[in-house]
Formats: structure tokens, sequence, C-alpha cells
């Protein structure tokens, strides 16, 4: 059914589609509207969960790890600073194959402190283990939810993952959402049945110590489990598409890149406005194109060689910084482009929120097009 509601709430419904046993998390701006649903949910008896009120945010993703190791579907979110404070917690989950569900509302980390929007956070914990799905609207955020339950408590996947959306650009924006029922939802993501579960009666351990004749293997199985969960992924959004008409099964998506000279690159909600930039320059004769990044882990570069194998060059959008290097995704297309007689060049923007508009998308491709870039793109001269 189409409804027109907050992105925030569109996503709190949908995750009281899965049906969580157990929810933890601590409030922070702008992921606040999500927990406050959740939580009117469970006390209003429409969501049979355990929703645990913590101090912080260490403790909520904790709280989640204990719930999830002992056989609990298991939810939470946070943004910015909060996913900061869960960083040690974070590999822990992953390194005990727990399949944690967490919405990340894309927020810039401090200091200086801002509320506004990049993908700092989520980019920053990018090898902590974590699937990372990006969301391009409010449709694509809802949905990723139940795609990423299926995905991440795959027998052969068990791992944690992130859906992340930007904040206040969608998190606090009304849009319509086919939202689906609870029938829809049951039919397609099953009860959670895990692996391995603590119990008193056959006592297990996880997180053990693993000396150095251990630890290796761990994180090769872990880096196994990644790459595996792209025919995962493949094989639920297909199955998502089948059932509701929306089919996620392509870890990327393009954009008018067939014929297209110039790649943009990037991922999140300002896909939206590079499409709406495509379509003035299209109608001026130049062939531009999109690759949208909807999976971020596990980085799809094979996928992204096989689209791009024609293009003559790249403009990678970085709403982050590998500061005294690059963006973040600029550094892993590179490296999936290696060997191609492509230009690919990097523009960090929109750091702490600053507007990115189609003239601004415009002006990169211009740049581009003169082999000029690996840049701050938008930086206040006077400032500086």
């Amino acid at each position: 059914m189409m409804e027109i509601t907050e992105g925030s709430h569109a996503v709190a419904e949908a995750v009281r589609l899965c049906r969580p046993q157990v929810i933890s998390a601590y409030p922070i701006t702008p992921q606040t509207h999500i927990v406050e649903a959740l939580a009117e949910f469970v006390a209003n008896c429409q969501l049979d969960a355990e929703y645990i009120t913590v101090e912080n945010e260490l403790s909520a993703l904790s709280a989640c790890i204990g719930a999830s190791a002992a056989g609990s579907r298991t939810y939470s979110a946070t943004t910015s600073q909060g996913l900061a404070l869960m960083f040690e917690v974070c590999f822990n989950a992953a390194g005990m194959r727990l399949p944690i569900i967490m919405s990340i509302v894309n927020r810039a980390m401090g200091a200086p402190l801002s509320i506004w929007n990049d993908q700092q956070d989520s980019i920053s914990l990018r090898d902590s283990g974590w699937l990372q799905f990006y969301a391009e609207d409010n449709q694509e955020a809802t949905d990723l939810h139940l795609l990423a339950y299926k995905v991440a408590e795959d027998h052969s996947i068990q791992l944690p993952a992130f859906v992340c959306f930007d904040g206040f650009i969608l998190s606090h924006t009304y849009e319509p959402v086919d939202m689906l029922t609870q029938e829809d939802v049951d039919k397609y993501l099953p009860k959670f049945d895990p692996t391995e579960r603590l119990d008193a009666a056959d006592p297990i351990s996880f997180g053990m110590y693993a000396t150095p004749e251990y630890y290796l293997e761990f994180r090769y199985e872990m880096d196994q489990a990644q790459k595996r969960a792209k025919d995962v992924i493949a094989k639920a959004g297909k199955e998502f598409g089948a059932m509701f008409g929306r089919d996620y099964s392509a870890l990327i998506e393009g954009y008018c890149l067939d014929d297209a000279e110039t790649a943009i690159v990037a991922m999140g909600s300002i896909c939206g406005t590079i499409k709406d930039s495509i379509d003035e320059m299209r109608s001026e004769g130049k062939k531009v194109g999109l690759l949208k990044i909807r999976v971020f882990r596990p980085f799809p570069s094979e996928e992204i060689a096989k689209m791009l194998s024609h293009v003559k060059r790249v403009a990678v959008l970085d709403k982050n910084i590998s500061l005294g290097a690059k963006g973040a995704t600029v550094m892993e297309v590179r490296d999936a482009l290696y060997g191609f007689s492509i230009q690919v060049k990097g523009y960090v923007l929109g750091l702490g929120g600053r507007d990115v508009r189609k003239r601004d998308i415009k002006e990169i491709v211009a740049l581009s097009e003169k082999g000029q870039g690996d840049i701050f793109y938008g930086l206040r001269k006077e400032l500086i």
C-alpha cells in the first residue's frame, strides 16, 4: 500500500514487519525518530519484542550482541558519534558472526560538531566486517532492511549489516513509499534460524581468545563470507523483485551508461540529483551516465569493471574523505579499473551537509573532461 510518510517512520515500519525480537538503541540526531517509533510499537503491543533502554551506544550494540548470540533476531540504529562509540563492538559483532541489522542515518563526524549529512561515519567502518547497503531514496531504504536480514541471516554468510541512508535528506523527508503487509514480509523473510546460539544445556563460547596460530583463519573466513554475500544478495534481491516488483539483485545500478563517455560514480541520495543533471546534459548532447553503488561491502569490483569498461573517463563523487589520501570510493573504483585505459578522478564534496546542486554535477563533468580532479570540490577559498 502506497503511503506518504517520513523516511524514518517508513524504516521503523519495515523493521517492525521484520519481527525483531530484541531492539536496543540510544537516540541521536538524526536517527531518533526510528527508535522512537519502534519504542511506541513495542509499548502499544504492535511488535512483540524486548526493547532495551541503555545509557549509550556502546551498550546498545553490546546488548544486541548478547541477544543475537542467544538466538534472537536483533536490531539497532545510530549515526555519527554514536557509531564511533560502537567502534569496538562493531568489530566484535562481525568477528562473532552475529547477523545484527543496524540502520545508519548518515551524518558527519566531529570535530567540529555537525548534525548534517555526509557518509564519513559508516565509511570509517568499511573494514569492520559488516555488510554495507546504501539507499538512494526512502523506498530503497525501507526495502533494504528486509534484504539485509535475508542476506545476513543466511547460513553461508552470518555477518551483521549496515543499512545506510542520508540524514535529514532522507530520514526527515516525506516521500511516497510502498509499504508491505505483515503477510508479505513473512513470506519473504523466514524466522531467524541461528547456526549457533548460547545454550546452558549445550555450552559454547563466542569471541574467545585467538592465538597467532588461529587468528588469520578467522579473518579469512569473514572475507570469504563477504565475497559469498554477492551471490546471496543477487538471489535474495531477485526473489524480492519477483514478489514485490522491485529488483535488488544487482550490487550496482546503471543510468544512461550504455553509450556514455563520462561515467559518474556515487552512492546515496545524491544519485537522484545526478540523474536529473544527466537528463539535462543529455538534452545538450553530452554522453554522461551514472553508476550507482548500492552495496559497498562486499565491494562490487568485478561488476564495476564490467559496467564501465567502455567509458573514457570516470568521475567518482565521495561524501567522505580518507584524510591524507582521497575519498574511499575513488580508491576502490581505481583498483577495480586497474589495467583499463580509463581516466578516474575523485571529487570530495558535500561534507558536513553542504548542498550539491545540478550545476555542481555539470561542473564536475566539465572538470573531468579537462582531466582535472582528485580535489575537494566547492571549497570556499576565502576560508582557507
